[in-house]
């Protein structure tokens, strides 16, 4: 095939044995090609503005700069950028997230060979990619109550295993007003107390360590 016909692809991981596979996979079709490899965020921005691939393959969790932050970077200076996120993690928030910054693909890492291949043909044709389960766990974010920026705030430093009173002072706020979006975020994430509240954060990626 003529090598101004092959799919251009960028690989964005942290793990030298995610992106080895993913070479083997990917550089026995006839169609593609990568051309480029980068192992956190800020990488991936600096070989995206200087390859400019037809589709690359994001992790979410990356140093320096994470895959959602990387991807709405990409799109807001390359708004055609056609980015497939591979990740090991299902979360709704994370799903959510990424496909709101712009990425058009959304697969798992044990996703089978044969369909991360057709994931990449058909960001590269200009359609989304989002399987069953994701779309799923999508429509289930998308109906959920939404936490507030404050929310936010509070449930992170609640994983960091912060008391009412330490959150209080890291965000310049009442204890009073800290049990007030405590309240408030055990109701809309449907759980009674503060250790499922950051059980339920980590398994749906709306914390992180």
């Amino acid at each position: 095939m003529n090598q101004s016909n092959l799919i251009r692809i960028l690989i964005a991981d942290d793990h030298p044995v995610v992106r080895q596979g993913l070479m083997a996979i990917i550089e026995s079709e006839q169609d593609m090609n990568i051309i480029g490899q980068a192992h956190n965020g800020r990488e991936v921005l600096e070989a995206f503005r200087q390859l400019q691939p037809d589709v690359t393959l994001m992790d979410l969790r990356m140093p320096e700069i994470g895959g959602v932050e990387a991807i709405f970077a990409i799109k807001t200076e390359f708004e055609n950028a056609r980015i497939i996120i591979l990740t090991s993690y299902d979360g709704d928030e994370d799903i959510y997230r990424g496909l709101q910054a712009g990425a058009k693909g959304y697969l798992l890492k044990d996703a089978e060979p044969d369909e991360l291949l057709e994931a990449i043909r058909v960001v590269y044709n200009g359609q989304k990619y989002i399987p069953p389960t994701v779309g799923a766990k999508l429509l289930e974010r998308m109906g959920a109550p939404q936490l507030s920026q404050r929310e936010l705030q509070v449930l992170q430093l609640m994983a960091n295993g912060k008391s009412n009173q330490e959150i209080g002072i890291t965000l310049s706020i009442a204890e009073g007003t800290v049990k007030f979006h405590v309240n408030n975020i055990l109701g809309k994430l449907g759980v009674s107390d503060r250790t499922q509240a950051v059980i339920v954060a980590f398994k749906r990626g709306i914390v992180s360590l």
